[in-house]
């Protein structure tokens, strides 16, 4: 797709927390109609997050749309979250980061994501940088490695 607009990356840290900011750039782009293939909210590292925190993504969603700045959100989240310890915040986002595919079905979607790529490419797989996380995956899908 030509001018694709991609959010940021999982492995941008917002306050030390690993895909905040790319969960608000998500619901941004969402709403505006730019990334409607992505999966929101209630799958994957959106649902992780929102898990982690215990925040309500609905009110997080409703502020995020309201024009919340980065920092205005985090200290929404700070605020409104579980209060996770900054040595939680930090393994978690490290465990985040570091997951790959657990079980064979995992590992047939994590391979299933990578045909896809090359195929998006136009190049073979065996082609693609080897990678084994699922944040490298997504890194690899939107042109970051």
């Amino acid at each position: 797709m030509a001018n694709q607009q991609y959010p940021r990356s999982p492995k941008a840290l917002l306050g030390g927390i690993a895909h905040l900011g790319r969960f608000i750039d998500k619901i941004r782009l969402r709403h505006a109609g730019r990334i409607q293939e992505y999966n929101y909210i209630t799958v994957g590292f959106d649902k992780y997050l929102i898990d982690f925190l215990q925040i309500d993504p609905k009110a997080f969603e409703q502020l995020v749309l309201a024009g919340g700045s980065d920092d205005e959100l985090l200290a929404w989240v700070k605020a409104n979250s579980r209060k996770p310890s900054e040595q939680e915040i930090a393994q978690w986002s490290q465990d985040l980061l570091s997951s790959g595919p657990k079980d064979d079905a995992a590992r047939q979607r994590f391979q299933g994501r990578l045909q896809d790529i090359a195929t998006k490419r136009g190049v073979v797989f065996s082609s693609l940088p080897s990678v084994q996380t699922w944040a490298d995956v997504i890194e690899l899908d939107e042109e970051r490695l």
